[in-house]
């Protein structure tokens, strides 16, 4: 698979690149399976055969090192001639695609699903291995018992469904770790002003 940045070349575009610099827009493209039952007799195959297949491989593929997580096909550009490898029909297509890049730096929020002694595991959009370490939590102490958390001084809590504004102190892109592939492990922290506990009402993660 190939993918270039897509360069902004109006100023609306600029300010969202400079708002949400995590968030791209990279041009790709794919050689596609089709099923033989979807090509006609003169080599053609219908468009939603491809956007549904196109769609079936970044699922599958979920995320890629220099781009980050694919998060919506924006643009199908241009389908190429079919071809035949290994018992399988194939087509290159040319796509636009919107992608999830996390960098070292970044302020993000994500939502607590697991605690103990070491640190809290969050999710945070389409990231599912982000680790706060207890090390990172200024002022917040581990409390064991049946609802396991971490207590601040002023009685905020690191606990289970809590949501947390913190800062990805290291991000890191692993193809294949034990039982995870293809995903980016981010070590969090609340070194900083303005980062912790918050509360955004009616919402219970990061959507894109």
């Amino acid at each position: 698979m190939s993918m270039t940045r897509v360069p902004n070349n109006n100023n609306e575009s600029s300010v969202w690149e400079t708002k949400i610099n995590m968030l791209h827009e990279v041009e790709c493209y794919y050689h596609v399976p089709i099923p033989a039952k979807d090509i006609d007799k003169n080599g053609k195959v219908a468009l939603s055969s491809v956007a549904t297949c196109l769609l079936k491989c970044m699922l599958e593929l979920k995320a890629d090192e220099r781009c980050g997580y694919f998060l919506a096909v924006t643009k199908l550009k241009s389908i190429g001639k079919g071809y035949e490898f290994s018992g399988s029909c194939y087509f290159r297509v040319d796509f636009n695609c919107r992608t999830f890049l996390p960098v070292d730096g970044e302020i993000m929020v994500g939502v607590v699903y697991k605690i103990c002694r070491s640190g809290a595991f969050l999710k945070c959009g389409p990231m599912n291995y982000v680790f706060l370490p207890a090390s990172e939590m200024p002022g917040f102490h581990f409390v064991d018992g049946e609802n396991p958390h971490f207590l601040a001084d002023n009685l905020s809590r690191i606990e289970n469904g809590v949501m947390i504004r913190f800062e990805a102190f290291a991000a890191r892109w692993k193809e294949e770790i034990r039982h995870i592939e293809r995903e980016f492990l981010i070590i969090a922290s609340l070194e900083g002003d303005g980062l912790g506990p918050i509360s955004l009402p009616g919402s219970d993660e990061m959507h894109f």
